[in-house]
């Protein structure tokens, strides 16, 4: 009789394995080199330990001196979920102007958020355009914890603070003709490597209506974590809908236009049929490709029900007909 040996798949013959003088070797290297040498372990991100990749990501927060915020929490906002842990927050984002996958954050150094201005146009008694210091020292600063639900059906819970976006109208005063706010990103080719891709409408545009805008949850968001936003989450100014797919939440905003009409967006004019304009949370929707029915948590990977507005209808299901 002859016996047949099945293999596991994570079977690896010991000729292929690495000798345990050159993993010791490789050890002393990485201990020697401390986090001074951190941005060379970015090139060897094939074979970093999980351990290895906190210390880098935790060394660049750190080299950022990223401005620390004393906002006191809105209580009004619960969450029914723990927060996300910063560093898997940090190392999972979608910023399509700098890749298209998630390694944004190795992907930002050339981005430079200050200094900034933020322009406000179009159809206002009041436009005008403002340093972000001087934007923030205007608006009544404040942390909310929100939900936070991509499109791909992943989600966080994190710590936001900013500002409601209600109290920038407020100061601009639309006019009455006013039915849509739209929003502009910044246009560096030089410092965002995706932006010289022709074939796609850059720059990056969002939009709301004026209720939506209005809401009390629209939220312009200015940090993260009880400091400064890094670069990947959308330094320095973001707006965040937590209501809405996460692509609807536009990062990096030089410009807000009012105006008379419904915007062109990027995601919607580049795949309509998959990204529509509204983007509200929807599990009964499914996304052309996958099933919006459940979200998977970052970091812990638990799965929750995905909820109708992502929890939020209380605040905005009076805006829509359904």
């Amino acid at each position: 009789m002859t016996l047949i040996k099945i293999l596991p798949d994570w079977f690896l013959p010991e000729n292929q394995s690495t000798s345990e003088s050159v993993y010791l070797n490789r050890r002393r290297f990485l201990k020697k080199s401390g986090l001074g040498s951190l941005s060379l372990l970015g090139l060897l991100a094939g074979c970093q330990t999980i351990e290895e990749k906190k210390a880098i990501v935790s060394q660049r927060l750190q080299d950022a001196q990223l401005q620390s915020f004393n906002a006191s929490r809105n209580l009004a906002f619960t969450l029914d979920r723990p927060l996300t842990n910063e560093y898997d927050a940090a190392v999972y984002t979608n910023f399509y102007e700098f890749s298209s996958d998630k390694d944004v954050w190795e992907k930002v150094g050339k981005f430079q958020p200050h200094p900034w201005t933020v322009e406000v146009t179009g159809l206002v008694a009041k436009p005008q355009k403002f340093a972000i210091e001087d934007l923030i020292a205007k608006m009544p600063i404040e942390e909310r914890l929100y939900r936070h639900r991509c499109v791909e059906a992943w989600a966080m819970a994190v710590p936001w603070t900013g500002f409601p976006l209600k109290r920038l109208i407020e100061l601009v005063e639309p006019q009455a003709k006013a039915t849509h706010v739209k929003f502009t990103t910044f246009l560096r080719e030089k410092e965002a490597r995706r932006q010289i891709l022709q074939s796609e409408p850059w720059p990056y545009t969002e939009g709301l209506t004026i209720k939506e805008a209005m809401n009390e949850l629209a939220f312009m968001v200015v940090g993260i974590y009880g400091h400064e936003l890094p670069k990947q989450h959308g330094a320095p100014i973001r707006l965040v809908l937590p209501w809405k797919y996460g692509y609807k939440s536009i990062k990096s905003i030089v410009q807000i236009e009012f105006t008379d009409r419904q915007p062109t967006t990027f995601w919607n004019t580049r795949i309509p049929q998959e990204y529509d304009f509204l983007a509200n949370v929807n599990p009964n929707i499914p996304h052309p490709r996958w099933s919006q029915a459940s979200e998977r948590m970052l970091g812990t990977g638990d799965r929750f029900a995905t909820q109708m507005y992502n929890g939020y209808a209380p605040y905005v299901a009076n805006l829509y007909n359904t």
